[in-house]
């Protein structure tokens, strides 16, 4: 297997996860919204903080 299969078959297993993340999700916001929402907010805003340090990581000479 090449490096571009590799990849590709990552990226079909990437998928096939990123369904179950967002039915587990669904089943949050159905069952705990409230909470679901507190999660997803602190997620995101580590999210932010992660997006942050690779523009500097990438910006490095």
């Amino acid at each position: 297997m090449n490096d571009i299969d590799i990849v590709d078959e990552i990226e079909k297993v990437r998928s096939n996860n990123n369904v179950n993340w967002m039915d587990i999700l669904r089943i949050a916001l159905k069952h705990a919204p409230d909470e679901t929402r507190k999660v997803l907010k602190k997620i995101n805003s580590d999210d932010g903080k992660i997006s942050e340090l690779l523009n500097q990581l990438s910006n490095k000479k």
